[in-house]
């Protein structure tokens, strides 16, 4: 006696298979398409380029021998120059989350009475950041790794290998 093919177990295993297959490829298709990677850059060459220009920045403010110290508390963030040169009419202060674009953004701070440069956040910034600093006029730049909040201050030097 013949039985139907729907109740043969080997011929559901072989259609399964393929099936599984199509269902996981369409579903990282759909994956790749909607989170495209916001780090790939077209024009390596003209990328490689720009590097070597912030280096070159980079290498300035090492030799101005610009230093700062930032210290982030009660949301308050408080940045104070403590280098060589010490007088800046506006600092460009960005920040950069290493993995979500969104949340990055970017603050020109100008100096109060003491020389420091402080901005009050309405919301909460801790995790790790990228900071860059530069003046107004962007002949310089200073970058470093940051993980906030953090109860001591955190010294911000120019080191060339950090540039990007």
């Amino acid at each position: 006696m013949k039985t139907s093919w729907y109740r043969e177990p080997w011929a559901w295993l072989v259609f399964f298979l393929p099936f599984s297959a199509v269902v996981a490829g369409t579903i990282t298709y759909v994956i790749a398409n909607t989170d495209p990677d916001t780090l790939v850059v077209g024009d390596y060459y003209k990328t490689g380029k720009a590097i070597n220009l912030q280096v070159a920045k980079v290498k300035r403010a090492q030799k101005l021998g610009i230093r700062f110290t930032l210290q982030l508390t009660n949301n308050e963030l408080i940045i104070e120059p403590t280098g060589i040169e010490k007088t800046f009419s506006l600092l460009n202060v960005s920040f950069f989350h290493p993995t979500q674009e969104s949340k990055d953004f970017s603050l020109a701070l100008t100096p109060d009475g003491n020389g420091y440069f402080r901005h009050s956040f309405d919301h909460d910034i801790s995790g790790k950041w990228k900071i860059t600093m530069s003046p107004f006029d962007n002949d310089w730049k200073i970058q470093e790794t940051i993980v906030l909040p953090q109860s001591t201050v955190i010294d911000i030097i120019p080191d060339p290998t950090k540039a990007q």
